[in-house]
């Protein structure tokens, strides 16, 4: 039987947790894989590149991202193409690090009775490429990646399949993540308890207007709002 957690009224029982910006800064890794990108055909602007990424309709890790940027800088060459797509790859994962205070944070709440999952738009094969890096992946009863619901959030898919698996309700939960709009707004709406991880947040062009039940500025605040300090 599950140990549950007070937060207020609430019985809390498990903690589901964004990924990406949330552990660690992926936005920061992204734009040095493409600085060494852009370096490759002579150009110096890295956001050029990674708003490909931010626009494409389904992946945001897709390669065809560099492919069309290659192409509209008429260096589509197959030998450039896939010396770019190794490089971004490479350079990203080497620029992935976890927030301070995040593998002792993940190990408390791991070592709790807290059932506690990951849920990220992230497809599998780079989801769990980043969580190897890191060191992070052991902690996790359950990750829940882009490609088994084939849905992105603020969809509620892949939380509602999280959920299911962790056989808890949404009033039962935590949901913790950097963005308003696809975590904290899709949170409230699911009757989640929400905490707002501030110090993560790189989305720009969100809508600000949402409000989360906790914000913290460190991974490790957490703590205190599950009472496992």
């Amino acid at each position: 039987m599950q140990k549950a957690n007070a937060i207020g009224d609430r019985e809390i029982k498990a903690v589901i947790m964004d990924m990406d910006n949330t552990l660690f800064d992926f936005v920061e890794a992204k734009l040095k894989a493409c600085s060494a990108v852009v370096q490759v055909v002579g150009q110096t602007d890295e956001m050029e590149l990674l708003e490909y990424f931010i626009k494409h309709p389904k992946d945001v890790e897709s390669p065809e991202c560099i492919k069309d940027y290659l192409k509209d800088h008429k260096r589509n060459d197959n030998d450039t193409f896939e010396k770019c797509v190794e490089l971004y790859e490479r350079i990203k994962i080497e620029n992935i690090h976890t927030y301070p205070g995040v593998k002792e944070t993940l190990e408390t709440i791991s070592n709790s009775e807290l059932r506690f999952a990951i849920v990220t738009d992230a497809y599998k094969r780079n989801a769990m490429a980043r969580l190897k890096k890191t060191g992070l992946i052991e902690y996790f009863d359950l990750i829940v990646t882009g490609d088994i619901t084939g849905k992105k959030k603020p969809a509620p898919d892949s939380i509602l399949y999280a959920l299911k698996k962790l056989n808890v309700r949404p009033e039962e939960s935590v949901l913790v993540g950097d963005s308003l709009t696809r975590d904290i707004d899709l949170g409230n709406k699911l009757g989640m308890v929400t905490v707002y991880a501030a110090y993560g947040d790189r989305n720009l062009f969100e809508d600000r207007d949402c409000k989360a039940d906790h914000e913290i500025d460190n991974i490790a605040a957490i703590l205190e709002i599950l009472d496992l300090r």
